[in-house]
């Protein structure tokens, strides 16, 4: 039995997938880290992340970004949580397919009237259906590169640091639940501009970028700080903004760094008080002053 399927599913005539070859779910990365105030080489293991694409009976449902393994565990319960079904008696049948891009695509047969609920659920739902990337339901989309970041912006790490450390105190929201993420605009020249929280770190995000927006300012002007892992998605919403340098507290995930390598966005993680860690384009974070 396949590695990434060790337990048996009791009760039912649902066959696990044999011999799937799954993408790994981790890797090593080189990156630069700011430490004791000068750079150093080494290495991360950081996690991946795949783009996974719920069907049912080849009608699309929703994309979710996703760790590649356990995808038979993951589209059993999906399809529970969701009550999409009430029994495994109700799901036919389960495919796991290897879409182009090394995206995943995991169809399901469900029974005829199980199906029927679902297109009346969906055609009743006010705004698109979808999940973890904002309402997508392909994969195609999911996919789609976003736009190359401007250029032009260097800072000192010492810069980075100030921007990352200023954006615990303006987390009010956060100070009052320890329940919430959030999104920082730093400049060098006016500090931290705006700070949005929200439950979902995408949902900050976005609140963000809208901030900005109504208030003239550009994004592509400093640095933004979040209080998140860095996945895919906040990266491609961060490239449609123009962010130039973003730095979080959290690793990034392998996808986002190829990303973030590809469109030209300096990505920085594990920023701490006492360093961060560069993975892409490190050539706008200078020295010590």
């Amino acid at each position: 039995m396949n590695a990434d399927y060790p337990i048996p599913l009791p009760g039912s005539s649902i066959p696990r997938p044999e011999g799937h070859d799954f993408p790994v779910s981790s890797a090593r990365r080189t990156r630069l880290a700011w430490r004791g105030a000068r750079f150093e080489p080494g290495e991360r293991v950081l996690p991946e992340e795949t783009p996974v694409a719920m069907t049912y009976n080849r009608v699309s449902h929703a994309v979710m970004m996703a760790t590649p393994a356990d995808f038979h565990d993951f589209a059993l319960g999906f399809t529970l949580n969701e009550r999409i079904v009430s029994d495994l008696s109700e799901i036919e049948e389960i495919e796991i397919v290897t879409a182009p891009r090394g995206t995943m695509e995991l169809r399901l047969w469900i029974s005829e009237n199980r199906m029927e609920a679902l297109d009346h659920r969906r055609r009743h739902l006010t705004g698109a259906m979808g999940c973890g990337l904002c309402g997508l339901d392909s994969l195609e989309e999911a996919t789609r590169p976003p736009p190359p970041v401007p250029t032009g912006l260097t800072l000192h790490a010492g810069d980075i640091g100030a921007a990352c450390a200023a954006l615990s105190p303006a987390q009010r929201l956060s100070q009052l639940t320890r329940a919430v993420h959030a999104a920082g605009y730093w400049t060098l020249k006016h500090g931290m501009v705006a700070v949005r929280e929200d439950v979902g770190r995408h949902n900050a995000l976005d609140k963000l970028a809208g901030a900005l927006v109504s208030g003239g300012q550009r994004a592509s002007e400093g640095v933004l700080v979040m209080t998140s892992r860095i996945s895919i998605e906040l990266i491609q919403k961060a490239a449609v903004m123009g962010v130039q340098i973003l730095a979080a507290v959290s690793a990034p995930t392998l996808l986002a760094v190829r990303e973030a390598e590809a469109i030209g966005m300096t990505l920085v993680g594990i920023a701490r008080d006492d360093g961060f860690e560069v993975f892409s384009h490190p050539a706008r974070i200078l020295g010590t002053r």
